[in-house]
Parts: structure tokens; sequence; C-alpha cells
């Protein structure tokens, strides 16, 4: 009986030359920073901010530590930013993506294991022991398309990872103003407040004292309930908005630890110059550069499916068989799918339908954009004329206006009611202004984003890419 000994040496020296093949065509490994740095410069150039990717206990840690010496000051809206850049722990589950990318990228560089088959008939007093070994051929031919589409999607994951970053900065900068217009609007309305307690006691007094008539008291006493509710709603308001904004910034600690500033920023002496600002959005925007670039993929994948539509499965590999009796016989075996009843039409066909969605979403994709900008300028402007409307002409207004009322009142011309109904008339007027105010940042911001980071809504076409690499390269 022949003794059945694998053939180690014939499988090394097959396995050396796919090797050597693999290390001509490329040498795929991980980035030493993941992938993080595009997105670091991405969002610089957008925001002027750097994000934080934390991998390792040391750089949590780290974060931590500055989390902790911006919050011993009253937040602004750049530390806002700042602050949730680093502790926001939903968008380091994003840069999560990056990994996944990164790892099919390597991945795709890589030659598929081989295959080793071996098999053991025995009977008769004989011994018949076959062997093989196998190796993916078409996936070594086809390497150079996989790498460059795996790329593309590498590069799309980082221009998502950095829309995230966009996406979340620009919350912050929203919930921050929210939060600090909604405080300072609770002290304009506890003013009201206590201005409705003195009239409606002074009515209450002059009616017992026959000096004052039951309906006017009765206005009084309207106004007074309609000032404690004006109150609550607007103490609830700025509970909800800091809870907002310790959500956005990810801040898990003691809420009462975030120092707010007392009033909103002043309105800047000149609006934007919005010139060019929807070539700016074209040319900037994150979701319009990443839906062109899917398509670029789905272009290259389509190329994939179409070269290798009638050979799906190709497998080459070094062969042996020894029985009892007989010398050992070598050869090779050659494993290939037929296509006699699919010829990669349908998947072909598939890969083209995906291209043209992609195309036509692209598009879509860039009108919306120059929509948007056009739409968040036109609001931003209005905004900033309302605000500086009310800084120049409301507010001085009322301001002359009381003082007008007190020189009658001096002058015994007026009443103490008048002096409460006018002092009432300013305080409305100031809210207003403080609503004005918030509404001009909010708009900057929401203008900031459409011409940089994107629509909210936008879809980035990776899904699409995706989609597209199933159905073409990833059966080969």
């Amino acid at each position: 009986m022949q003794k059945s000994t694998f053939p180690w040496r014939a499988l090394i020296r097959v396995t050396t030359v796919f090797a050597a093949s693999l290390a001509l065509t490329a040498c795929a490994s991980f980035s030493q920073d993941g992938g993080f740095g595009s997105v670091d410069q991405l969002t610089q150039a957008r925001i002027g901010h750097s994000p934080s990717d934390q991998r390792t206990a040391e750089q949590s840690s780290a974060a931590a530590v500055r989390v902790a010496e911006l919050l011993k000051l009253p937040l602004s809206a750049d530390s806002a930013v700042e602050v949730a850049l680093l502790g926001n722990r939903g968008l380091q589950a994003d840069y999560a993506a990056l990994g996944l990318a990164e790892a099919d990228r390597v991945s795709a560089g890589r030659l598929a294991n081989p295959s080793i088959r071996f098999g053991r008939l025995s009977g008769h007093g004989g011994v018949e022991v076959d062997r093989a070994v196998l190796f993916n051929v078409l996936g070594w031919l086809t390497m150079p398309w996989a790498q460059a589409i795996e790329q593309g999607r590498f590069e799309q994951a980082q221009w998502q990872a950095a829309a995230d970053t966009l996406a979340v900065a620009a919350q912050a900068r929203k919930a921050f103003f929210e939060a600090v217009a909604s405080q300072q609007l609770v002290g304009y309305h506890a003013q009201v407040m206590l201005a409705a307690e003195a009239s409606n006691e002074l009515a209450q007094r002059m009616v017992q004292a026959g000096n004052f008539n039951a309906l006017a008291q009765m206005r009084e006493q309207s106004f007074h309930s309609d000032a404690r509710i004006n109150l609550a709603r607007a103490q609830h308001q700025a509970v909800a908005a800091r809870e907002q904004l310790i959500r956005a910034i990810g801040w898990a600690g003691d809420p009462l630890a975030i120092q707010l500033p007392e009033r909103l920023p002043d309105l800047p002496g000149t609006p934007l110059a919005l010139k060019d600002a929807v070539q700016l959005a074209l040319d900037t925007r994150l979701d319009v550069l990443m839906a062109k670039r899917s398509t670029e993929v789905l272009a290259r994948a389509l190329g994939l499916g179409q070269a290798t539509r009638f050979i799906n499965v190709l497998h080459l590999g070094y062969q042996n068989k020894s029985a009892t009796g007989e010398s050992l016989s070598r050869g090779f075996e050659v494993e290939l799918e037929l296509p006699l009843f699919d010829f990669g039409t349908a998947r072909t066909a598939r890969a083209e339908a995906l291209y043209m969605q992609s195309v036509h979403r692209t598009a879509e994709m860039a009108l919306r954009a120059r929509s948007e900008v056009r739409e968040k300028s036109s609001a931003y402007q209005t905004a900033y004329e309302l605000a500086r409307h009310y800084r120049d002409e409301v507010v001085p207004l009322r301001r002359r206006i009381s003082e007008e009322n007190l020189l009658r009142y001096n002058g015994m011309l007026a009443s103490v009611f008048d002096l409460l109904a006018d002092s009432k008339d300013q305080i409305a007027g100031v809210v207003g202004a403080v609503e004005s105010l918030r509404d001009f940042w909010l708009a900057e911001t929401q203008l900031q984003t459409a011409m940089v980071g994107g629509s909210p809504t936008g879809s980035s076409g990776v899904g699409v890419a995706r989609a597209a690499g199933a159905s073409t390269a990833a059966g080969h």
C-alpha cells in the first residue's frame, strides 16, 4: 500500500508564485490614522474646528480633560462646538464606519485564501488519495478594479464622517443660541410678571378704596394671569433648550455645570458677503461631492461587471492523485462556472440601472443645493434686517416713549397705570428684539451649513455605491 503523503513542497511552490504575483500587484495595509486625517482636513477647512477620533483610553481621557477646561467658563458658540466634537458619543459611533470601510479596502487588496481539497477512498485492500489546492484566479485578475472601487468607498466614508461632524457642529451652535435666548427671555418675562403683580395689587386696593372701576381692575387681573402663564412657558422652554444643548454637546455630567452667558452675542456690524454663495456650495458641499464620487464609483463598478459578466467563478490549482499499487499522478485543476442559465446580463442591467439612478440623484442634489443656498441666503438677509430694525428703531423708540411718560408722570399728567402699561410695552419690544437676534444667529448657522455641509435630509449616495458593488464586484 502506497503511503498517502500530502505534497507540501508542491503546495509551497504554488503558494509562493501567487504570493509573488500579489506583491507585484499591490500591498494592501491599514493606514496609521485609519483615514481620519482626511476627515480632519475636510472639517477644518469648513468650520475651523478639529474633530476628535477617540479610539484609545488615552485619547478619551485627553478629550475629557479638555471638556472640563472648556466648561469652567461660560460657553460660547465656538466652545459649544468644540465640546460637541469632543464629547458627542453618537459622533464617535459614526467614526467607526471609517474602520469598516478601511477593512473592506484592505480586504479588496489581498488575494483570497487558497482552498485545499483532500479525499481518501479505501476498499478491497486498496487506498486512493486525491489532493488539490485551488486559488481564486479571477479575484486576482480583477483585484485592481476591486481595489479602486473600495478606495472610492473609503473616500466616501471619510466624506460622510466629515459631514456627520459638520451636522453635529451645526446642531451644537443652534442649541447654544436657543438655550441662551430662552434663558434671556425668562428674565424679561419675569420683569413683566413683576409689573403685572404690582399693577394688579394696586388696582385691587384702588377698587377697595372706591377709586377704580371693576372693569379696569379685571383687565389688570387678566394681564397678571397672562403674565404668569407666559413666564411658566418661558421657564419650561429654557429647561428644554438647555437639555437640547446638553444632548447636542454630549455632556453626561451635572447639568448645572453648563454655564451660559447672560445674553446673545451682538449683531455684527455688516452681514456676510454672499457673492458666489451658490457656486461655493457646489464646490464645497460634502453631500454634493459625495454624490459625484458615488457616481464615479458606480461607473467603475459597472465596468468591472461588464468585463467579467460571462465568468463569475474561476479557480485554478495544483492536483495530484495516488492509489495503492500505482505511481503518483500530478496535474492541475480548473473550476469554472458555465454560463448556461445566467449570462450575467441581469447583474449588468442592475449595475447600469443603479448608475443611472446615481446620475439623476446627483443632478437632483446639485439642484437642491443651489435652491437651499438661495433660500437660506434670503432668510439670513431678512433676519439681519429685522434684528437691526429692532436694535436701531424699535428698542430706542420704546425707550424714548418710556422717558416721555416718566416726565408726564412727574408733571402729574399721567397716572401710575400709564407708567405700568408703558413698562409692559417696552419689555414686549425687548422680547421681540431678543427673538429677532436669536433668529438671526440661527439663520446664520443654517446658511453656513447649507454652503459647506449639506441638507440634513440629503442622501450621500454611499448606500447606492455599496449596492452596486454587491451586484458587480462581490461575486468575482
